[in-house]
């Protein structure tokens, strides 16, 4: 039987009263924004059976991502050296 009852937590669990921010930062809203038109072009594309447009709404997903991170980088992400309400 293994021993699932132990109250010695192991080294790699998570710690739940960490602070993880959930992204609430103006580089995570600018990258799920351009993300979500990018999905929504790909799913009207998709629907109307355009090939192009779809794999454009694709490349706009990605932009997305790049977007974010750069902005990221840029020190607008969650407790960056841009915002004021650093944590």
């Amino acid at each position: 039987m293994s021993n699932t009852g132990s109250s010695q937590a192991s080294s790699n669990e998570v710690l739940h009263g960490e602070d993880l921010g959930h992204g609430n930062s103006p580089a995570a809203w600018t990258c799920v924004f351009i993300m979500m038109i990018g999905a929504i072009v790909s799913c009207i594309a998709f629907a109307l059976a355009n090939a192009p447009i779809f794999w454009a709404g694709l490349v706009v997903i990605a932009i997305g991502l790049v977007v974010g991170w750069a902005m990221r980088r840029a020190g607008y992400g969650v407790g960056g050296s841009k915002l004021k309400n650093q944590h």
